[in-house]
């Protein structure tokens, strides 16, 4: 049986497995261990997907849980992909924190899915990246 529920942090090593297991590896440090560790620390909402114990996805987010909610990583393992997961553990975000406005960046190939769930696009989003200059 899958779960869905909030957890407070999640071990480093499953954050690893599940994002090797999805897609998102090929867009992440995986030679990082040290910013890999920062990125499970620093974030503040967890929504995860476990079949008997283990974790199969989750959400990694940041949130002030009224008004935000920042979707870092969104990930499901290729195994349990296209079975409605990945839409749970987001109903679950919504539901923590439901007047939040849920942002996200999407992957390429995920446009579609979130499209489908009723994510548009933002036509203001702004970043710098790493390396850019602050002038």
């Amino acid at each position: 049986m899958i779960s869905i529920q909030q957890e407070q942090i999640i071990q480093l090593e499953e954050f690893i497995h599940v994002l090797e297991a999805s897609t998102l590896a090929k867009r992440r440090p995986m030679d990082d261990v040290t910013l890999l560790t920062q990125m499970v620390k620093g974030a503040n909402l967890w929504v995860t997907a476990r079949e008997d114990g283990k974790l199969i996805g989750f959400m990694r987010g940041i949130s002030d849980f009224c008004y935000r909610t920042f979707i870092a990583d969104l990930a499901v393992t290729e195994a349990y992909q296209g079975k409605g997961i990945g839409t749970e553990i987001l109903a679950k975000t919504r539901e923590i924190a439901p007047t939040a406005r849920l942002i996200l960046f999407a992957a390429e190939d995920a446009e579609g899915f979130y499209q489908k769930l009723g994510f548009h696009l933002h036509e203001r989003c702004y970043q710098l990246k790493t390396g850019e200059p602050f002038s």
